[in-house]
């Protein structure tokens, strides 16, 4: 069963910001709320100068995965990429967010004794990295990145030694894309459940390879979201026997096999 978000939004202050290569993981303070189930989401947004242009019109809450939950404390992954994303990487300890979470439907562990497999690229990492601790069987997790400063990410996952990077560029790793690692696992040992998070051609291509090797997947589907609560329908997916399913409550974690194809989803 998942957690329940408290009613409303509450007021956390940002104990630490740190850097990992390209990314910054945002460490804040949450006593009040739920321990959060991974795969599940949260929205966030500054308390102070959350908006743009010359009115600061507000911006819409970010939402994010949470990378790892634990001692009243919740840590967030992001890259500088945008409006939303540069002014969380203004924060320093003592400033304050709104935060609404934990929201969402998070992974569920493999059945049918099957193994656990992660497979996850750029800023897909932080659901992989805390389904890994909160599995606690030391779980392969194969993870792409365009070069080595971003693949610096790989290091937030706790057992190194369960790791294999690949990378755009050669710089780290397999010099290729993590769905060739994929690949290669599933033809030595398909007995898993494939979970994924990543940028849609990668769980597209994760998709179609988990289908090819009757293997099931769980995929941690990213869209933008408005809400978080399934109010505005703008984070819908088509699924394969038609309709949608809003990913801030259905998902954001679908079973591959309910999607329709995504390189075919105009979504």
């Amino acid at each position: 069963m998942r957690p329940i978000a408290p009613l409303g939004r509450r007021r956390v202050a940002v104990t630490a910001v740190d850097d990992v290569g390209a990314y910054r993981v945002l460490r804040v303070a949450d006593r009040s709320g739920p321990l959060p189930a991974a795969g599940q989401f949260y929205m966030l947004a500054t308390v102070q100068r959350w908006g743009g242009g010359g009115d600061e019109r507000p911006y819409l809450p970010r939402a994010f995965s949470f990378l790892s939950a634990g001692d009243g404390e919740l840590r967030f992954m992001f890259e500088d990429v945008g409006p939303g994303t540069h002014r969380l990487g203004e924060l320093v300890a003592g400033d304050e967010l709104w935060i609404t979470g934990p929201l969402g439907a998070g992974f569920r562990p493999p059945g049918d004794h099957r193994r656990a497999l992660l497979a996850g690229g750029g800023i897909g990492i932080p659901p992989l990295a805390a389904w890994a601790s909160e599995l606690g069987s030391r779980p392969l997790a194969l993870l792409g990145f365009r070069d080595g400063e971003h693949a610096a990410g790989a290091a937030l996952i706790e057992d190194q030694a369960r790791v294999r990077v690949a990378t755009d560029d050669g710089s780290l790793g397999h010099h290729g894309l993590v769905t060739e690692l994929l690949a290669a696992e599933l033809a030595r040992d398909g007995r898993c459940v494939v979970y994924s998070c990543g940028p849609p051609r990668m769980l597209e291509a994760v998709r179609a390879l988990c289908a090819e090797h009757d293997v099931p997947a769980q995929l941690a589907l990213e869209a933008g979201m408005a809400c978080g609560f399934g109010a505005c329908y703008g984070c819908v997916v088509a699924l394969r026997d038609g309709g949608y399913a809003r990913l801030c409550v259905d998902g954001p974690v679908l079973d591959a096999e309910r999607l329709q194809p995504l390189a075919e989803d105009a979504h």
